[in-house]
């Protein structure tokens, strides 16, 4: 399997795991009395973590592609929410999908919940070799910045 396949079969199940999580079927009342306080929290780990989609979408300007492979034209971006985690995507689509657990309190979410971090990680991984080649400055970059969870202050 090439990088270039091998990449698109990543993103291709990335987002099957996402509507898996998204679409599944849901409880009715999950926790009982405090499932509508729940659930409201799960709403708001998904806004958060649309918020941090958004800025990291921005962050990455021209950079930014759905395919692990750096753009031919990309810059290695390592400024604003970069600076605190190496892939704010990922943790952004692990955030909001922690949001749709909450708030569906249901195991076939807990199924592909934990699926879709295996594959963001293994996809990281997968990433990180190619960004490597491509540019020098990472294992420096690496070194300081978390993978897939930001530090809080430094």
């Amino acid at each position: 399997m090439t990088d270039k396949s091998r990449g698109w079969f990543y993103v291709a199940l990335q987002f099957v795991l996402i509507f898996l999580l998204v679409l599944s079927p849901r409880m009715d009342s999950p926790y009982g009395g405090a499932s509508e306080i729940v659930g409201t929290i799960g709403l708001g780990f998904i806004a958060l973590g649309s918020g941090l989609l958004l800025f990291s979408f921005l962050g990455l300007g021209n950079s930014l592609t759905a395919h692990p492979s750096p753009k031919e034209t990309g810059q290695l971006v390592t400024t604003g929410i970069y600076s605190r985690v190496r892939h704010p995507i990922y943790f952004a689509l692990l955030v909001m999908g922690f949001g749709v657990l909450l708030d569906a309190g249901y195991w076939p979410q807990v199924i592909a919940y934990m699926l879709l971090f295996a594959l963001l990680n293994t996809k990281a991984e997968f990433e990180e070799t190619l960004l490597r080649k491509k540019f020098p400055a990472y294992d420096k970059y690496a070194l300081k910045t978390p993978r897939l969870f930001p530090r809080l202050g430094r």
